[in-house]
């Protein structure tokens, strides 16, 4: 499965403790990252200091869904099950 552009779930669901250029210490679940354009594109895509996580993160139906809502609420679902 290719990413939907213009998605953005993950940039906005997951929290992330590494460092992101304009967020020192990451960002918490459900917080958008400074990083990610009004068109929802991601604007540190294929650069060095995007997070690992980031740059790991592959787009699957079964976290993804059918559309960006569904992203958004699955991809917050794993969040709230795997934090803590």
């Amino acid at each position: 499965m290719n990413c939907r552009l213009g998605c953005g779930a993950c940039c906005i669901a997951p929290s992330i403790t590494s460092p992101i250029p304009g967020m020192p210490n990451g960002k918490p679940a459900g917080v958008r990252c400074i990083q990610l354009s009004e068109d929802n594109l991601c604007k540190i895509f294929e650069q060095p200091d995007r997070p690992a996580l980031c740059d790991a993160f592959k787009a699957t139906e079964d976290v993804c869904g059918t559309s960006n809502d569904e992203a958004l609420r699955l991809i917050s679902l794993l969040e709230s099950e795997t934090s803590g």
